[in-house]
């Protein structure tokens, strides 16, 4: 089965957009290698994370601020295609 991806969000800190804006840069990237991208609304105020399946592989309080488009592409592709070539995404 292909991994779902799962942005949760502080819904009060007004980051719906920053999630979507998100959700669909990963399912236009990785098309045929995820099931989807699930947003999910926090209960706990300030938060901001994403899972792959059950796997956190960003949580903001611990990144200390929000990934750039590209850093989470890298971040997904090392989980589920690693040997996936992002493009201009990929270079430095």
């Amino acid at each position: 089965m292909k991994p779902l991806v799962t942005i949760e969000y502080c819904p009060k800190c007004g980051w719906l957009l920053r999630a979507a804006y998100m959700a669909q840069e990963l399912l236009t990237t990785f098309a045929d290698e995820l099931y989807g991208v699930t947003l999910q609304p926090s209960e706990t105020g300030g938060h901001y994370s994403i899972r792959i399946n059950d796997e956190v592989i960003f949580d903001r309080k611990d990144f200390g601020g929000f990934p750039e488009i590209k850093e989470l592409k890298q971040m997904v592709r090392d989980m589920v295609s690693p040997e996936k070539n992002l493009g201009h995404s990929d270079k430095k």
